[in-house]
């Protein structure tokens, strides 16, 4: 299981990584405090305050997704 803290400034930003996440086969989950939302879903997405630091959760890999995630990591 793979986890990594992200942020996002921009919808554009959002869009990239829903975009990337719904190319992948496995379930990718968002943790932004005590809720839990589906990655591939744009107004889940939306719906959080996505400019502070949430918690992508995957068990998987994919090359796209991960540099996708590596270029909104926190830290």
């Amino acid at each position: 299981m793979k986890e990594q803290i992200i942020s996002f400034k921009t919808v554009e930003e959002i869009k990239e990584f829903v975009g990337a996440a719904c190319n992948c086969p496995f379930d990718i989950d968002v943790v932004s405090g005590r809720i839990t939302i589906d990655a591939k879903s744009i107004l889940g997405m939306l719906s959080v305050n996505w400019q502070e630091e949430l918690c992508v959760i995957y068990e998987a890999q994919n090359e796209k997704f991960d540099t996708v995630v590596q270029k909104y990591a926190v830290g």
